[in-house]
């Protein structure tokens, strides 16, 4: 919330912007790609990944291998859209919320693997770009309703 008028900050054009990338990283991702990850991801802590598995990770370069190790199982051939909820960014921290949804060639498997992740992640402005620093995603229940 904007302290002056208690209205929500909205996403800068920019972010906005980096989103759409941050959306093709992610595709690059889960066809088992993980350098674009590298290119947005912070190299400095603190830096946190909270992944689908239920693991805590702390520090850039830990985050950095888990992330690296997780890429290893998808194949190529995955495709994914993120349906953001909501979004902001305000000075040099921006974060967006909403679900992953993908369907997934994962190693060792002949058929493709649904996922919808609910995510949230945080961005910090390190020299004039969005770098990340917080991953939360897991798995969202099959039923869940949305809304």
């Amino acid at each position: 919330m904007n302290a002056r008028n208690d209205l929500p900050v909205q996403p800068t054009a920019s972010f906005q912007e980096f989103l759409r990338t941050r959306e093709r990283i992610s595709n690059d991702y889960i066809n088992g790609n993980p350098e674009p990850l590298d290119g947005i991801a912070t190299q400095h802590d603190p830096a946190t990944f909270f992944p689908p598995n239920g693991a805590t990770v702390q520090g850039a370069g830990e985050v950095s291998a888990a992330q690296h190790q997780g890429a290893l199982r998808f194949r190529k051939g995955s495709t994914g859209q993120f349906e953001v909820m909501q979004s902001a960014s305000s000075g040099t921290l921006a974060f967006w919320t909403g679900v992953q949804h993908a369907d997934v060639r994962m190693e060792g498997q002949e058929e493709r693997v649904p996922m919808q992740l609910r995510t949230t992640e945080v961005f910090r402005l390190e020299g004039g770009e969005w770098k990340l620093i917080h991953r939360h995603a897991d798995m969202r229940k099959t039923d869940e309703a949305k809304g």
